[in-house]
């Protein structure tokens, strides 16, 4: 049997004859730049997130990095991030000038934790940037109130949580702003690049709409040294079909995150723990191993392709190994131990049970 980590094909082949009438509605229209696809889309998305404004972009990055440039975020600011992360929530940080100062994570939900964002908080820290890492939603209510108490701006990176809830909220929802990424492989993927920001501050979308568009809201008249970075028609188009089945894809994906956890808790790997207020939308669903190395080529030999997110932490990488000086040990830890096991919308239930089955036969 063989088991491909991720077939986008397959997943997108369930929507294939709305999205091939969503292109051919676009070629037709002759507008393809901010246009009525993508005022619809952004209008949908926000009501599904629960919030007042959504701007599309070009990217996940680039919608970190915009929410940072509309907060005036730059040159003397620090911003906290998490030490275990896809290296874009770092990045968005370094673009502007500021500082990405790595917090370490909760050693259960991976995500980031209030008691090492306590400990990192100076003079200088200026935001907070929670990843909602594999789509399970980090502890907001209490970032928050940390956040409030030490004025700082609360951006979600919510790229791997599209459809996840906290306390019944919208991940998206849940900070002073968010941004999110469409890479084709998200939960909510387009077929290319994009990305969007949410938020319920006015200015902030105005601004945010602003720097998306060569600093102009109003054609050629330039307000603010602005970027290039729209979401476009065609994807727009895309994403709107998509999102009509995002809370049906995601209840797939829960259902066989259940199958997993029922079928490895008694097992060699340690499953994912969710608290009691967390929804998860299982982006990914990642266990670990003291072997895991070893248990990745048990898991190939029998033909089921596995990933490791991430193998190699920010802190680690070369393009900032020269300004880290110090050690992060739980996101080392986590590095050597973590693999992402095959989840999407359209895996069969019989899939699940043989990679169960394979990772029970591991033997150390």
């Amino acid at each position: 049997m063989k088991i491909p980590f991720l077939d986008l094909k397959l997943v997108n082949d369930a929507t294939k004859s709305e999205m091939t009438a969503a292109f051919n509605r676009v070629m037709e229209s002759g507008w393809y730049i901010q246009g009525k696809e993508l005022e619809a889309f952004e209008s949908e998305f926000s009501d599904y997130c629960k919030t007042d404004f959504c701007i599309g972009v070009g990217t996940g990055l680039d919608a970190l990095h915009l929410l940072l440039v509309a907060y005036g975020i730059g040159p003397g600011d620090e911003v906290l991030v998490p030490s275990n992360t896809f290296i874009a929530t770092w990045l968005a940080v370094t673009r502007t000038g500021a500082t990405p100062i790595a917090t370490e994570p909760d050693p259960d939900t991976y995500n980031i934790s209030v008691q090492s964002i306590e400990a990192a908080i100076t003079p200088s820290t200026a935001a907070i940037i929670p990843v909602h890492l594999y789509g399970q939603p980090a502890d907001m209510d209490t970032i928050n109130a940390v956040a409030e108490k030490h004025k700082l701006i609360v951006i979600e990176d919510a790229a791997q949580s599209q459809g996840a809830l906290y306390r019944n909220r919208p991940a998206g929802s849940l900070g002073h702003a968010a941004a999110t990424s469409f890479y084709p492989g998200k939960n909510l993927g387009a077929l290319g690049d994009g990305g969007a920001i949410l938020t319920n501050d006015k200015a902030i979308a105005k601004k945010v709409r602003e720097l998306r568009n060569y600093g102009s809201l109003i054609k050629y008249q330039h307000d603010s040294l602005g970027y290039n970075s729209r979401l476009d028609e065609m994807q727009a188009a895309f994403l709107r079909i998509k999102l009509k089945v995002l809370s049906r894809a995601n209840e797939n994906r829960r259902q066989i995150a259940r199958r997993y956890t029922e079928g490895l808790s008694d097992s060699d790997v340690i499953v994912p723990f969710v608290p009691e207020w967390a929804i998860p939308a299982w982006h990914l669903y990642v266990i670990r191993s003291n072997q895991r190395d070893e248990l990745q080529a048990h898991l190939k030999a029998n033909g089921i392709e596995t990933l490791v997110h991430y193998p190699i932490p920010p802190h680690q990488q070369k393009c900032y190994s020269n300004d880290m000086n110090r050690s992060l040990p739980i996101a080392e830890r986590l590095s050597a131990e973590i693999l992402s096991l095959p989840i999407s919308p359209s895996m069969p239930m019989e899939h699940v049970d043989y990679v169960v089955e394979k990772i029970r036969a591991f033997k150390r």
